[in-house]
């Protein structure tokens, strides 16, 4: 056992000796601060003066906009109509619209997306670039087995996702608060759901949309490890992980129709539409299906890698 933990340092190790890394990390911290500034001089929520009134006059301008896109446009309808009765809920309930670090913290597990990225370039290269720097037989004389070599690659990927997540946050936190202040960072979230608003509590929303995102990150790191173990060339299976995880929801665009569609990877790793105010992709998914579906991937996933890599011919 110390054996394999040895290993996964080692491979921790690999991953952060490089610059490239860190490069990565900074990266996803300029792009949090740059978000940041930009929805506070963008779309600036908070609502000062008679904000109570300012809401009236809002839900005066959706109601028009309801009737004029009411057979056209039944997104415009939907969301206006939610907006309405959280306004509503607002006014009665004397919860000032505030724009605060919780609220900026919620929109950032949006970068969720962006440490995908990042992921895979790391998982992508991570059998892959053994091969192509010729350091695969010198890991392989190791006593340990191949099984355990890659489990530990495996692990030291998805340690660096969560490092990412984790980076993320706490950027997102200081940052946010840097920006926009603490106050209201207690206030709870407003949803439409189910015909109704509900409360939530930021951090709890907030929480389980990283966990929705860390469900993701184990299944694409798993995606790519498998193509880094089929392909030798590390830039090959980087670019061939990124190019099909970002047209994974064009992909979807097109086949969404059909009802077997649901059962395509891609429809069920982003697992946030299953939060408040929003719809699956797929009429009649469910959670706890799309959790089930992504099993059957990881499965189906890792006994191809494990397979393919005890097979593989390092002399080739």
């Amino acid at each position: 056992m110390s054996n394999f933990w040895g290993l996964i340092r080692n491979e921790n190790m690999k991953i952060y000796r490089k610059p490239g890394t860190f490069v990565m990390m900074g990266i996803l911290v300029a792009l949090v601060l740059i978000t940041a500034f930009l929805f506070k001089n963008i779309v600036d929520e908070t609502v000062t003066g008679n904000w109570k009134q300012k809401l009236q006059t809002e839900n005066v301008q959706l109601q028009k906009e309801i009737k004029k896109e009411a057979k056209s446009n039944p997104g415009i309808v939907k969301y206006n109509t939610e907006k309405i009765e959280i306004n509503k809920y607002r006014i009665k309930h004397n919860y000032q619209p505030i724009r605060s670090v919780a609220d900026y913290l919620q929109k950032s597990t949006s970068m969720v997306s962006i440490i995908v990225i990042l992921t895979l370039i790391v998982a992508g290269g991570s059998v892959a670039g053994e091969f192509s720097a010729g350091t695969i037989k010198m890991l392989l004389i190791r006593p340990s087995s191949r099984t355990m070599i890659l489990l530990s690659k495996f692990i030291a990927v998805i340690l660096f996702a969560i490092v990412l997540l984790l980076l993320n946050f706490v950027a997102s936190f200081i940052i946010g608060g840097l920006v926009y202040g603490f106050e209201g960072a207690s206030q709870p979230i407003l949803e439409y759901v189910n015909g109704h608003v509900e409360t939530m509590n930021v951090f709890g929303e907030i929480w389980k949309q990283y966990g929705y995102g860390c469900i993701e990150l184990i299944i694409m790191a798993t995606f790519a490890f498998m193509l880094s173990v089929m392909f030798r060339n590390s830039s090959l299976a980087i670019a061939a992980s990124i190019i099909l995880s970002m047209s994974g929801s064009i992909i979807m665009s097109f086949i969404s129709k059909y009802s077997w569609s649901k059962y395509v990877l891609f429809a069920n790793t982003d697992l946030t539409m299953y939060t408040a105010g929003r719809t699956p992709l797929v009429k009649g998914m469910t959670l706890n299906f799309s959790i089930a579906v992504l099993l059957v991937y990881f499965i189906v996933f890792t006994v191809l890698t494990v397979v393919v890599f005890k097979k593989r011919d390092v002399a080739a």
